[in-house]
């Protein structure tokens, strides 16, 4: 039977991108430089509006999985893609990418595949616009057990936590991979995502979970109080805890201990996917063997590099920049 270093289950989304003048933004009413979410009808419109696309397979949890696998570690993603174009397109880049898309497109969804329309206006801005789709309907049929029990790392994603269903795959996904002698943690995603739903939040992680992965505004948001405080209290319910804090490194709270690592001032040409990719050197090292600190410096050196160009993956081998560092 197939077993897997690190498998994620999260959104698929697919990321269309295209290059737009603030006049375009404007005749189509398209906010400039923030994320919005957008119903089906809106999705259509503006994907229509769209020239020279570029599309990529995206989602944040998938994009962790890519970054994983891309560093020679066998990965799987779990998640929901329709029977059309664009849902054709992310089960084959995803597995060109090396990767078991454990799901087949599904034949007889009511709603389209997921997908994030980009606007670069050239100033360089990105205007992102959302269509969740069928990714939100996720439930524990589309999570195989012969996947969840063979996976040495289980990473799940909190938006998918905004629905009940969501809910209760990822509570039988964690303890099929605890079950199998693998452990499983969260992406918390978005303070907001905590906020709707912070008891089930704590519950899960104090009774399902190994390991929480957020910045500092989603650790604080699951206690409502300081940094400090919510790490304490976060260390207390769950044995691994990983803190980014932008340009103020990264803390991680293993068993009792605490290890504070520096990150290296980089400007950056493109936020997107620095979460992601962090995510992914950590876990790399996490499934590896390696201390946390050796761990969060691969996550430091993923998420640099991902902020140095546009787009949520790496463009260069990050293996060897690994070993330029003296990590392997």
């Amino acid at each position: 039977m197939k077993t897997y270093e690190v498998v994620g289950i999260g959104n698929a989304v697919v990321d269309v991108i295209t290059h737009a003048d603030d006049s375009f933004l404007g005749h189509m009413g398209i906010e400039k430089g923030i994320m919005q979410l957008v119903d089906q009808e809106r999705s259509e419109v503006l994907f229509a509006s769209m020239n020279d696309r570029l599309q990529t397979p995206g989602g944040a949890v998938a994009n962790t999985v890519a970054g994983v696998g891309s560093l020679g570690l066998q990965t799987a993603f779990i998640g929901r893609v329709r029977d059309d174009a664009l849902g054709q397109f992310y089960a084959s880049a995803m597995t060109d990418n090396g990767i078991d898309f454990v799901n087949p497109p599904v034949t007889n969804g009511e709603t389209p595949t997921s997908r994030c329309m980009i606007f670069v206006t050239p100033d360089g801005e990105r205007s992102l616009n959302t269509y969740l789709g069928i990714s939100t309907g996720l439930t524990s049929d589309d999570v195989p057990q012969t996947v969840s029990g063979n996976a040495k790392i289980m990473f799940l994603e909190g938006y998918l936590f905004d629905h009940d269903a969501g809910k209760t795959a990822f509570r039988e996904a964690a303890r099929a991979t605890k079950a199998g002698n693998g452990i499983a943690g969260i992406a918390i995603s978005d303070p907001f995502c905590v906020e709707r739903h912070r008891d089930d939040f704590l519950s899960l992680i104090k009774h399902d979970l190994d390991y929480v992965i957020g910045n500092e505004h989603e650790i604080k948001s699951l206690f409502e109080t300081d940094l400090e405080t919510a790490l304490e209290k976060t260390a207390e319910i769950c044995p691994l805890v990983v803190c980014t804090r932008s340009g103020d490194g990264v803390t991680v709270l293993s068993n009792g201990t605490r290890v504070d690592v520096p990150v290296q001032e980089v400007t950056p040409v493109d936020a997107t996917g620095a979460g992601d990719q962090f995510a992914a050197g950590f876990l790399y090292g996490l499934a590896t063997g390696r201390d946390m600190e050796t761990c969060a410096r691969m996550g430091n050196l993923c998420a640099a590099e991902v902020i140095s160009h546009v787009g949520p993956r790496p463009q260069i081998d990050m293996m060897e920049a690994f070993r330029e560092q003296g990590l392997v």
